[in-house]
């Protein structure tokens, strides 16, 4: 048995569409200071309950447009987000995964699975060919967490990022269709 079943049977989770009534939880697991130095801008520190009502509305009310956009759900709350956007342009066989979980669940083979989860859907719905994730380059968990899933490093991108008044480098990491068991 592989270790990432093992961490998965020591803590359960379920992915699903976003609910009204997950604002208190996500406002709860998503004001961490933690969590937001690793995302970009638009995710707001402090994160507040009229933060947390307003993204479950847009997601509810945005489902068709983004396309993958999930709750994680864990001892029936939502603990985290995680979701895949379809890119336009020149990148239109392209998609954006982006992540986020709760503190207390870190290192419990949690968002691995997620992340095998939500690709392997959007490979079977999505016109697609490539899945990707930036993570900054001094975010060892969150590249930790795209290699356990199956993905590539491509390389840095050096200066990439302006988070919280420094610069920052970023790493590109991929996953093919191919590359995602059936």
């Amino acid at each position: 048995m592989s270790l990432l079943k093992e961490e998965l049977r020591m803590k359960d989770f379920k992915l699903r569409a976003w609910k009204t009534e997950d604002a208190e939880s996500l406002a709860q697991a998503a004001n961490n200071p933690n969590i937001a130095k690793n995302l970009r801008n638009v995710f707001p520190s402090p994160y507040t309950l009229e933060d947390a009502v307003w993204f479950i509305n847009d997601s509810i009310a945005n489902a068709k447009k983004n396309p993958i956009n999930y709750a994680i759900v864990v001892d029936g709350h939502a603990a985290g987000g995680i979701g895949i956007s379809v890119k336009d342009d020149v990148y239109e066989k392209s998609g954006e995964l982006g992540y986020w979980l709760e503190e207390d669940f870190w290192h419990k083979g949690i968002m691995s699975g997620a992340v095998q989860m939500i690709c392997k859907e959007a490979f079977e719905r999505l016109d697609i060919v490539r899945i990707f994730a930036e993570p900054f380059a001094d975010n060892a968990g969150s590249r930790g967490v795209l290699e356990k899933a199956g993905f590539t490093y491509e390389g840095t991108m050096r200066n990439g990022v302006f988070k919280n008044g420094e610069i920052h480098s970023y790493c590109m990491y991929s996953i093919l269709r191919e590359e995602v068991n059936s």
